[in-house]
């Protein structure tokens, strides 16, 4: 569905995923489900909420994600 949306994990760790970043796969996701590139005024704020909300949410299951075997890619040159 989404095939644009940047990976924000592996191999990238979760700690490597900007604030910008995890924004923009937001934005990404509500325009993909609304069909809309920039919304109607009058459904602006809704659509920014959206965005809101799936950045909250995003952000919140980087930050919990558990990537096994991180050190040792953390720790490759």
């Amino acid at each position: 569905m989404c095939r644009s949306i940047k990976t924000l994990r592996p191999p990238a760790l979760p700690d490597e995923a900007t604030e910008e970043e995890v924004r923009a796969a937001a934005l990404q996701y509500v325009r993909k489900v609304s069909g809309f590139r920039a919304p109607a005024a009058h459904n602006r704020e809704v659509f920014d909420h959206a965005v809101d909300v799936i950045a909250a949410a995003t952000a919140e299951l980087l930050a919990g994600l558990e990537v096994r075997g991180a050190s040792r890619v953390a720790s490759r040159p």
